[in-house]
């Protein structure tokens, strides 16, 4: 039976990658699906979902604006009633030695990531409140909370961030049955997500990953409608790494 019947769920960033897999992964767990990015492609995450069955909407969002997080709240309330899953996973992450960082690149990072988080949990809480129950996931990552990668300051900040938030915010809102949790994928197989290099360095990262391959965007979808079903509703404040135990080595 699907566990995430008559639940409203909006995904940020999920036109492609991990957001993507997110959105088809709730949907097929019983969630109407709000698809949101700021690429265009939400309305092919929007068509795989109808032609898998599936129900819900496709809207632009660009996350940095505080504005367009808020209209989307409402157009989703208005149109359902309820808002009742958010996962916040929309980011970027591009590659530059802090040596060659300028500003405008550390802040365009930490906009849309941190801020970017800030916006839509703004945005969509009050309406979760009203109901006394949500389930919030905010996507980080193992940069910044785990380890250090060069070329990624402005990235690993901007996601340490996040988990600050995720701990914080979990206290404050809990008396409203809301939970708020974090996951801190390793490295995933999708477009762009690995530093460029050659086919030799992706073998070597995978010999040095126990399980033996890099994540699956489903991998991290599945821990993503567990921590928004019934079956996690104690869980609350927590990040749970997802590295296939690269950070255990």
């Amino acid at each position: 039976m699907p566990t995430l019947k008559n639940r409203v769920a909006i995904v940020t960033g999920a036109g492609q990658g991990i957001g993507r897999s997110i959105a088809l992964r709730l949907s097929k767990d019983g969630a109407t699906v709000v698809v949101t990015d700021i690429t265009g492609k939400e309305n092919e995450t929007l068509n795989e979902i109808r032609n898998l069955g599936g129900q819900g909407m496709a809207l632009r969002l660009d996350v940095t604006d505080s504005k367009m997080a808020e209209d989307v709240a409402k157009k989703v309330y208005d149109t359902y009633g309820h808002i009742d899953v958010l996962v916040n996973n929309a980011g970027i992450y591009p590659f530059k030695p802090f040596l060659e960082m300028t500003f405008d690149d550390w802040y365009k990072v930490i906009n849309v990531n941190l801020n970017g988080t800030f916006n839509v949990t703004k945005a969509v809480v009050p309406y979760m409140v009203r109901q006394k129950y949500g389930r919030i996931v905010n996507i980080s990552s193992i940069a910044g909370n785990v380890m250090g990668f060069t070329g990624l300051t402005h990235y690993s900040a901007s996601k340490a961030g996040i988990v600050g938030f995720t701990r914080a915010l979990a206290l404050e809102l809990a008396r409203y049955g809301i939970t708020v949790n974090a996951i801190a994928p390793g490295a995933v197989k999708t477009p762009g997500a690995m530093q460029p290099g050659s086919e030799e360095q992706t073998k070597m990262l995978i010999q040095i990953i126990p399980v033996g391959r890099l994540a699956e965007p489903e991998d991290i979808a599945s821990v993503v409608t567990f921590l928004v079903s019934d079956e996690a509703s104690y869980i609350t404040g927590a990040l749970i790494i997802v590295d296939g135990g690269w950070t255990i080595t």
